[in-house]
């Protein structure tokens, strides 16, 4: 979780990718489920105009087998990259992760509660 946090504030859409199952589902409120290529697609136009920081205060983490899930306070800040005024959301995230079959750990589903989480013209 904290590569996730640092690689998303560093901007490294590839190595968030690399973090995620292919079949991956984030369900947001107020939109359809986004899948890996939606994903990427709505973090190529934020981080395009803004730098992401994620605030992440993880409450528990429990995995049995090759099951894993995780629930967190989570605060994504947005500073634009051009000036003007930075927004902050914040809300709980339920994750849930699966091993690979190479022993990696990777997001598969994740329920996020953020305000306009999901909304790439927040920015």
């Amino acid at each position: 979780m904290a590569e996730w946090r640092r690689l998303t504030a560093e901007g490294n859409l590839d190595g968030l990718l690399s973090l995620l199952a292919d079949d991956v589902v984030f369900l947001t409120p107020g939109n359809p489920p986004i899948s890996k290529e939606d994903f990427a697609k709505g973090f190529r136009e934020v981080s395009a105009k803004a730098r992401i920081e994620a605030i992440q205060d993880v409450k528990e983490i429990r995995a049995s087998g090759d099951i894993a899930t995780a629930w967190s306070h989570l605060t994504v800040v947005l500073t634009p990259k051009e000036g003007g005024k930075t927004s902050e959301a914040s809300g709980y995230v339920l994750t849930v992760f699966h091993r690979s079959p190479s022993g990696r750990w990777l997001l598969a589903r994740d329920a996020n509660l953020v305000a306009g989480a999901g909304n790439p013209d927040r920015v």
